[in-house]
């Protein structure tokens, strides 16, 4: 497939540049030529008139060892469904299955996989509707030394250590995986993505054991364990974590986004770092659905078009510390999105089943890997 393409003619939004204008984007050799120049001989011409081009939108939090654990959805179609030229899997694999998740779904997948690796064995490996066992129960399972070694065996792929903590995926272990999983972030110098669910621990305990850079990730949750207490104040432990410059990244999933939260965190004017979806089997069809879909409840919530895909472009980039991605400036991977924003009413809903209605919502055209174009 040609990696010379021209995205003809649509709205081009990259907040990193302050830019919102309508253009025409040129990828030369899989990277970005610039905005209206001229396009190689025989590129591929997209014609996206009526819609939105975007730096490539990077879903921060998902699950996509497909076929390998019960949660995991196939990466290909759901790239489409969000338009996210980058997935990053959130802890599905651990050190003991990442060499099949690297061969057998990284390595042929259409969009791109960065991952943060599982401090547990075998990842999320027991997750479904009628088995359920937290993974971070058995501290058997706390596999530090593996994981160092993987880490230094999977350089390109790995981004991050991942963590499960809370009563429903480290039970009696409490907060003890988080402090293994530390410990190998320090020795990797990775930054830590940690899951909090329902307590204990508390939403307090754990982040503020998190340093600069690390990732809350499910943070806007509903009670129990929610951002703020019962009058609706931020958490004191949560401010002071922003201080440190740890990431706030949404994590809808199944159970992690309430508009109570989301409500009284952005009326006190703290606002998520990153906006993901948690995608998994058991929420891909509600009530996270995928990224466009959690990106429009945003703007429900009153956030514009370029907050949104800011938070869902160069936010988790810039997480990653990849220079070359969320936004596109000449010599950017050639990675891009195209959706529009469709009219119509649509009702969503949060993990507790309160239901907002809208008047409009993303839905997905298309996206651009290196410079290959396909459509949704």
């Amino acid at each position: 497939m040609s990696s010379n393409l021209v995205l003809r003619g649509g709205r081009v939004i990259d907040p990193s540049q302050g830019i919102d204008k309508l253009a025409d984007v040129v990828i030369t050799d899989g990277r970005v030529a610039g905005l209206d120049v001229a396009p190689p001989a025989g590129a591929e011409t997209v014609d996206a008139t009526g819609a939105i081009v975007t730096p490539g939108l990077i879903d921060l939090h998902t699950h996509v060892y497909w076929g390998g654990t019960s949660l995991g959805v196939d990466p290909d179609a759901y790239a489409l469904k969000s338009a996210s030229p980058l997935l990053v899997d959130a802890g599905s694999a651990g050190p003991g299955n990442y060499a099949g998740f690297s061969r057998h779904v990284i390595g042929p997948a259409f969009p791109r996989i960065l991952s943060f690796l599982h401090i547990s064995f075998a990842g999320i490996y027991a997750f479904s509707d009628t088995v359920k066992v937290g993974e971070s129960h058995d501290m058997r399972l706390m596999a530090a030394r593996d994981s160092v070694r993987v880490v230094a065996e999977n350089p390109d792929t790995i981004v991050g250590i991942k963590v499960r903590i809370g009563a429903n995926a480290s039970g009696p272990s409490g907060i003890a995986p988080m402090d293994v999983a530390m410990a190998v972030a320090e020795e990797t110098r990775l930054p830590l993505m940690v899951h909090i669910d329902e307590p204990p621990p508390s939403y307090g305990e754990v982040v503020a054991r998190l340093r600069k850079g690390d990732v809350l990730t499910h943070c806007f949750r509903p009670f129990p364990n929610a951002p703020v207490d019962g009058e609706g104040n931020v958490r004191p432990q949560v401010r002071e974590a922003r201080e440190r410059g740890v990431i706030f990244d949404i994590a809808h999933g199944m159970g992690s986004f309430s508009w109570k939260s989301a409500r009284a965190m952005l009326a006190q004017d703290f606002r998520p770092d990153v906006i993901s979806s948690d995608v998994h089997a058991f929420c891909l069809d509600g009530p996270a659905h995928d990224n466009l879909h959690v990106m429009t409840k945003f703007m429900a919530l009153g956030w514009t078009l370029p907050e949104v895909i800011e938070a869902a472009s160069a936010a988790p980039a810039r997480v990653l510390g990849l220079q070359d991605r969320g936004h596109l400036r000449p010599g950017a991977l050639g990675d891009v999105s195209v959706f529009r924003e469709a009219e119509g009413p649509v009702d969503l809903v949060d993990v507790r089943g309160e239901v907002v209605p809208f008047d409009r919502r993303l839905t997905p055209v298309g996206i651009a890997v290196g410079g290959e174009w396909r459509a949704a």
